[in-house]
């Protein structure tokens, strides 16, 4: 089976945002303090790290589901 080209450029950006995301996630809860209240993180790290988390789950997990359904759409094509 080979992959369209388009189509493994959106499984790519999305993985690669998705993980960008994952990662920020997981550096905010054990690098930059956590959020331990309902305030927010505690220091200037911790709330960049939360934007980015913010910004890139949302994006990469779309991304991730359009390249998923191209991908469908083209196998079902064949």
């Amino acid at each position: 089976m080979k992959i369209q080209s388009d189509t493994r450029k959106l499984l790519i950006t999305g993985l690669s945002i998705t993980g960008t995301g994952a990662v920020a996630v997981l550096l905010l809860f054990t690098v930059f303090g956590g959020i331990v209240n309902r305030q927010g993180p505690h220091t200037n790290m911790g709330w960049f790290v939360l934007l980015i988390a913010l910004g890139c789950l949302p994006t990469g997990c779309m991304s991730l589901a359009l390249g998923l359904l191209k991908l469908l759409g083209d196998l079902t094509r064949r």
